[in-house]
Order: C-alpha cells, then structure tokens, then sequence
C-alpha cells in the first residue's frame, strides 16, 4: 500500500465540496439537487465510477468548472468519490445539507476554498480516499477583538442577525 497526497488543482477563490457516494445515478441527482436548491447556480461534477467502465462521469452548468472537476477527479482518482466546484459567488454553505440529502451520497470529506491536499491510498486494486488536508494550522487562539471580527463579519455577509 502507498500514500499520495493530490493536491486539489484550482484558482484561490473557488470553492468546492468533496465527497464519497456509491451509484452511477449521483452525477444527476446530485446535479438537480443544486439546480433546484439554487437557481442559476454555476457548478462543474465529477464523479469516478468504480465498476463497469470506470470512466469519470461529469455534469454541470458551466465549461471551465466541469473540466475542473474532471481534471481533479482523475488526479485524485479514487472509486465513488465527486468532486463539485463552484463558481464565484457560490459557497458550499448555501448547497452542502442538499448535497448531504442526496440518497447516494455517503459522506463529505470537505467543503472548502482552501489549499487542499487529498490522501489518498493506493492498492493493487485501486485508490480510496483516506482524508483531506485542508488549509493550514492555527497560528495561535483568537482574541478578544478577533471574536469581534468575526462576529462582524458574519452580519455583515449576511449568515447572521
């Protein structure tokens, strides 16, 4: 067995929901949960089919970020894993409880516009996913005024009265 670490290729800004899930028909439910959870909403999916013809499936809404996420999936390469990236604008947090609500889907690794680093596992038989790093490590514990910081900015983007 060998550990690889597949580093999520992909412009800072973006943000993107990786996950594991266990059927062909994911790629559209998965599709029409965002579409119909955010009208309008810019996503590009992939998703590595891990029997049959083990070929990366995709849908999406916009060209750059479905190649995006075809290029990503096949780096990462691991059986029944999706990837979705988001276009400007859109967060994993407007998305993620739908996403988590498709019947398919089995877990989330991450939901991130961080530097992400994929372990991922090599077998004789395939890839799996062992986990994610995502960002950094903390600096130090936040401050008074760093909790005021953040208080503010939540009300100020609007996820808090």
């Amino acid at each position: 067995m060998e550990l690889i670490a597949v580093k999520i290729d992909k412009p800072e800004t973006i943000n993107f929901i990786l996950g594991q899930t266990h059927f062909i028909k994911s790629v559209e439910d998965i599709h029409e949960a965002l579409v119909a959870t955010v009208p309008g909403v810019k996503f590009g999916l992939a998703f590595c089919e891990a029997s049959g013809k083990c070929l990366v499936r995709w849908s999406g809404t916009d060209p750059v970020l479905i190649e995006l996420a075809q290029k990503n999936a096949m780096s990462i390469a691991a059986g029944h894993c999706f990837i979705i990236f988001l276009g400007d604008g859109y967060y994993p947090l407007n998305v993620l409880n739908t996403v988590k609500m498709v019947p398919e889907v089995c877990r989330i690794f991450c939901a991130t516009a961080n530097p992400t680093e994929v372990i991922v596992t090599q077998t004789q038989q395939g890839r799996g996913i062992l986990g994610v790093v995502d960002g950094y490590p903390p600096k130090s514990i936040e401050t008074e005024d760093d909790i005021q910081w953040r208080k503010a900015l939540l009300r100020t983007i609007g996820y808090k009265l």
